[in-house]
């Protein structure tokens, strides 16, 4: 079931006041890199086709209005190894919004490394399941804000298992109690990634952002499944913080400008 199916018409159902009222939804794009090919992008996080060039693609969403940006190497953690310090760097010369980053992050230097580039927030996954005290250790030392949660959720039976390494590799962890668990040790925000529904453009999973929203009390950030602005505008009304785009802007679906003007004539607030 999509979000755009299992939520009610614009003003028939309101955010959850709570946590997020008054708080502009945010539009971030994601870019998923796989060196050496570039930004590319897939369907389950699975067959990547090639799109373009991550830096001009950054600058484009830069200047359509994206609230922050964020680069994901697809491929660093199969390989052990983190290769967007350069890329962070050079995109860091020309926009001027928040750019997270994540992919291969496994220690402390990794992270010290990739914000010392240009990077303002760092997404860990695959490293935080095997040692996640790198979550509490990388939260007093940077600060709450700086870390990211992502969590890549596929369903099984009744539930959703986190998985890491870009989908490939089960972990046998319920991801809602792990998201539950991450934000207690210290992660400032979670980005949630359906891998059922990632580069399908059939909506987002509406049931699992209905079961990890109650559960945080930090930034939600929902990936994974968005085909038009009706399913965007559900995700928010869902109580999503943010969502992060890749195939509706990628294949020039919609614009950030377009998506913008279509949630603020469905009533919700976004950032200029």
């Amino acid at each position: 079931m999509s979000l755009a199916q299992a939520v009610p018409g614009p003003g028939s159902m309101q955010l959850d006041g709570s946590r997020r009222s008054g708080v502009a939804c945010r539009i971030i794009p994601r870019l998923d890199i796989k060196a050496p090919q570039g930004l590319v992008k897939g369907i389950q996080l699975e067959g990547f086709r090639k799109i373009g060039d991550p830096a001009e693609h950054a600058v484009r969403y830069y200047e359509q209005g994206a609230d922050e940006l964020i680069y994901m190497d697809v491929v660093a953690s199969l390989y052990e190894r983190n290769s967007l310090e350069e890329l962070v760097s050079a995109t860091a010369k020309h926009i001027f919004i928040p750019l997270t980053v994540g992919g291969g992050v496994r220690k402390v230097d990794d992270i010290y490394r990739l914000l010392r580039a240009g990077a303002d927030k760092v997404a860990i996954n695959t490293a935080a399941v095997r040692r996640p005290g790198l979550i509490e250790e990388a939260a007093r030392i940077f600060g709450s804000q700086c870390i990211v949660l992502s969590v890549e959720a596929k369903r099984q039976g009744a539930g959703w298992e986190a998985y890491t390494d870009n989908g490939r590799e089960r972990t046998g962890l319920d991801a809602i109690e792990w998201v539950k668990r991450g934000c207690d040790l210290g992660a400032g925000e979670v980005l949630i990634t359906s891998v059922d529904k990632e580069g399908t453009r059939k909506g987002f999973d509406a049931d699992l952002i209905a079961a990890v929203a109650p559960r945080v009390r930090v930034p939600l950030v929902a990936s994974g499944g968005p085909g038009s602005i009706a399913d965007i505008e559900a995700a928010f009304r869902c109580g999503v913080d943010a969502v992060a785009l890749a195939s509706i802007l990628h294949y020039k679906t919609e614009t950030i400008s377009t998506i913008k003007e279509g949630l603020r004539e469905r009533g919700l607030e976004v950032r200029p």
